[in-house]
């Protein structure tokens, strides 16, 4: 699900460069303080359009899992049962399908056709498709609907890494946006069961979820509308070059990339499938790339199998209710705040390592990305997999497996941020590829993942399901004499 992309700075030339040969007009920058350039709009312009961004990469995110607090009530109303399988994470896995599907076909287009038009095209559709999954008449309209929300959503998402590269200059003022906005992603799906067990919980059925994503998805349009302009350079100077061929009768005024563009005639199924081979060949091909996949894809899958183990454990030995099982799941959201702090200590010690560079002097190591992030993983991904699995008694406090959840939720973040951040660097020329196949592998482990939950769910035989289980056949036995 999560990709990035490494914008770098064009060297400046003159505004206007005429070839006597051809006569054709190269236009580019004034300078290097063009104030039409986004790396030189205010501050002040650039943080506006980057909270709102985070803003829609936090609130979409919720789309996929706001639904499983619910799936009891889905499962009753469309037959649907759980009895061998849990067939009620289909409308998940198809969400996350369609997220691995989309970010591949649709992503690499932004390059040529800009971020607005392609963020706002996408949204409206993704409220369109809302619609027919709040009125769904069968379980299999609620799956197809679905799919094409998760493509939508990853679009939408991961744009927000193409804002942070198209307006900050430089490793160190992308820093903080851009640890925010996996932060964000992070948050975004494990808080999605806490917003939908607050709605399911106050209002008579789980299609007010979907009532409630449409007001407030289409509340947030004008928003965009207004404060999203357009952040890709190469589109804001192809529009310069547009409106002085049209408008000022220079017909041979051309930007370098459309000039380069006309050369290679390729179709849009063309860059389409040339986007996506690159990103194939080097999940298969570079190993650093395919540990990195798999350690993110662990990473969002555990993140989305939390949505199905922790209403086991909680509903089995604490009797909470799907709703109450999803409040508990703010643990791994407060998790994930603390692992956004600690990832700013990683960013630190980053860029502190160019003093101790000897190989390319005053330049950080690309490893010391990593100094936060493998303890983090020791310490917070298994450590708090292991309180959550052996504090999950009856006889211990449910604030003790919920404890175990948080160390999951702050060790996930600190290392998919340093691990991001890494690829990137190890892959400057090809950054957006190599996170395009770690994006492939997330979506993967997101959709396939959570359904391995019930087969590994707590089960009778175990000693302390046994206790739970007799507690309340114990209860049920008082309960019911007279």
């Amino acid at each position: 699900m999560i990709s990035a992309e490494k914008t770098q700075a064009h060297a400046p030339v003159p505004a206007a460069e005429t070839r006597d040969d051809t006569d054709i007009e190269i236009v580019d920058w004034d300078g290097p303080d063009d104030p039409a350039n986004p790396y030189n709009w205010p501050k002040a312009k650039k943080c506006i359009i980057t909270a709102v961004a985070l803003f829609a990469t936090f609130t979409t995110m919720m789309n996929g899992t706001i639904l499983t607090v619910a799936h009891e009530a889905i499962n009753t109303e469309f037959h649907v049962s759980d009895a061998h399988f849990p067939h009620s994470y289909w409308p998940v896995t198809s969400w996350a399908l369609g997220g691995s599907l989309f970010s591949f076909v649709v992503l690499p287009l932004m390059e040529d056709f800009g971020f607005r038009p392609a963020f706002l095209g996408t949204y409206l559709a993704f409220i369109v498709f809302l619609v027919p999954t709040a009125v769904a008449r069968n379980f299999a309209t609620l799956v197809a609907t679905r799919f094409v929300g998760g493509g939508c959503v990853a679009i939408l998402a991961n744009s927000t890494s193409s804002v942070i590269g198209n307006v900050w200059a430089g490793d160190r003022a992308r820093t903080l946006p851009m640890s925010l906005w996996i932060a964000l992603y992070l948050a975004g799906s494990s808080g999605g069961p806490v917003v939908g067990a607050a709605i399911h919980a106050h209002l008579p059925s789980w299609r007010w979820i979907a009532y409630c994503e449409l007001a407030w998805y289409g509340a947030a349009f004008p928003l965009y509308l207004l404060l999203l302009p357009e952040s890709r350079g190469a589109v804001v100077l192809a529009g310069r070059a547009a409106a002085l061929r049209e408008g000022r009768g220079r017909p041979n005024a051309f930007t370098a990339a459309e000039l380069e563009a006309r050369g290679t005639r390729l179709s849009v199924a063309a860059r389409v499938l040339d986007s996506a081979r690159r990103p194939l060949c080097m999940l298969l091909t570079e190993p650093v790339c395919m540990v990195c996949t798999l350690m993110a894809g662990l990473i969002i899958g555990n993140t989305y199998l939390f949505t199905q183990s922790a209403e086991q454990v909680f509903a089995a030995l604490y009797g909470f209710d799907p709703v109450a099982a999803g409040y508990a799941q703010a643990a791994v959201v407060a998790g994930e705040a603390v692992g956004w702090l600690l990832s700013l200590l990683s960013a630190r010690l980053y860029f502190a390592s160019a003093a101790r560079n000897v190989e390319v002097p005053g330049t950080p190591i690309p490893e010391a990305r990593l100094y936060v992030a493998i303890p983090a993983g020791f310490v917070g991904m298994a450590g708090g997999m292991f309180v959550y699995g052996w504090t999950s008694w009856a006889s211990v406090p449910w604030i003790a497996p919920a404890v175990g959840l948080a160390m999951v939720g702050a060790g996930n973040t600190v290392v998919i941020i340093g691990f991001a951040d890494y690829v990137v660097d190890a892959y400057a020329k090809y950054a957006g590829s190599s996170m395009g196949a770690v994006a492939l592998g997330e979506n993967i482990f997101a959709a396939f993942l959570p359904l391995a939950a019930q087969p590994m769910k707590i089960r009778e035989s175990s000693p302390f399901m046994k206790e739970a289980m007799l507690e309340k056949r114990m209860q049920s036995k008082v309960e019911g004499e007279p």
